[in-house]
């Protein structure tokens, strides 16, 4: 299984979204909590150019957001990145 990375915050509907597709695929990702640790927008704005949660990388490839991570699965693209 590749390392899975959300960057997320607890209000943050989209977040719950993407973590409820995660989980009903049974991967195993970490969450970094933008609440906790407000550092981590700018380390956000320096790896992907935006300023919003969530920001979600499979392995070295960064996904996007909750529609982007939706997207990919309606393509049947994520599957195969979660197996890799």
């Amino acid at each position: 299984m590749p390392n899975i990375v959300l960057y997320a915050a607890g209000y943050c509907p989209y977040c719950q979204r993407a973590r409820a597709l995660l989980d009903s695929k049974g991967a195993i990702y970490t969450v970094l909590d933008v609440e906790r640790d407000p550092r981590l927008w700018q380390e956000i704005a320096e790896r992907t150019g935006r300023d919003t949660v969530p920001q979600i990388f499979i392995g070295d490839r960064h996904i996007g957001g909750s529609d982007d991570l939706f997207a990919l699965d309606r393509r049947g693209e994520l599957d195969p990145l979660l197996k890799n």
